[in-house]
């Protein structure tokens, strides 16, 4: 029997619940109190955050919620690296992420794929420490009810040039295939709530105006901030390319409205991505 070389997880137990009965109850609670307007047309993607489930998690399963009843193949995960590593993208060494729900193996084949589609490497280092990406995959587990194959990839390099290379890359990779992208980003961080929501609200518009140069611009000059805007941005223009044409804010609320500390905060949204051109 072969056995895959798993990437230990280095956060359930504190970011989310290592017990997996007591962790699939609480992320079904979060996906059942979800309420999600009327969604048109085909999802290609979603934005999420990634906060321990007790603080994100309901505003994440927003997002989530929208791929119930979808079976994709394929799940490409697009998060900030929040750690220093001399590479611009990066993925991990290992066969298969390990959650306490399950093993979620990582589909080698599209990632070489990927990078004959890329000029830029996408550097696979062990045992990584990132929670952004890891802490949504008990949703995606639960959401999903098909076995699906992760393309999970780190984004250290925050510069526009490199995330639309990405995502045109991106779009090329999946253009027959079965496959949803998610976005993990937050939003401000540590500012009072009151200033917090005007930062959150300016770069939520910016996620829905579906123009990610104008991500950029709202970091640049101080805004609005999301420390996995190049994740959105690439999320957004591989999605342009792949025929998506609308984003949808679903939610958002802040640590704030879980901790009753509205001092210091940081800000947490949830968007679908959709094709509405498909309708019929």
């Amino acid at each position: 029997m072969n056995t895959l070389d798993l990437r230990p997880s280095p956060i359930a137990g504190t970011w989310y619940e290592e017990i997996p009965d007591t962790l699939a109850a609480r992320v079904d609670e979060y996906l059942a109190a979800a309420k999600l307007p009327e969604l048109k047309g085909k999802i290609i993607g979603v934005i999420a955050p990634h906060a321990g489930h007790k603080y994100s998690g309901p505003v994440a399963a927003h997002a989530f919620a929208t791929l119930r009843g979808l079976s994709p193949n394929l799940v490409v995960i697009l998060a900030p690296f929040h750690s220093f590593a001399p590479y611009p993208l990066i993925t991990t060494s290992h066969q298969a992420y390990a959650t306490p729900l399950g093993n979620i193996e990582v589909d080698k084949h599209v990632m070489e794929e990927l990078q004959k589609n890329l000029d830029i490497p996408i550097a696979p280092i062990p045992n990584d420490k990132e929670h952004s990406l890891e802490i949504e995959l008990p949703f995606l587990q639960r959401a999903l009810k098909n076995e699906f194959k992760l393309l999970p990839i780190m984004i250290r390099a925050q510069e526009e040039s490199v995330t639309k290379k990405l995502g045109a890359a991106l779009a090329r990779t999946l253009k027959k295939k079965n496959a949803v992208i998610v976005a993990s980003t937050d939003l401000s961080h540590f500012y009072d709530q009151q200033t917090a929501h005007i930062f959150d609200h300016e770069m939520l518009q910016r996620f829905e105006s579906f123009n990610p140069h104008s991500i950029f611009e709202a970091e640049q000059t101080g805004k609005g901030y999301a420390c996995g805007h190049a994740a959105v941005a690439a999320a957004l223009w591989a999605s342009q390319k792949l025929g998506a044409d609308k984003v949808q804010i679903l939610n958002y609320a802040t640590s704030g409205d879980v901790t009753k500390d509205y001092s210091s905060v940081v800000g947490y949204g949830a968007a679908v991505i959709t094709s509405e051109s498909k309708v019929p």
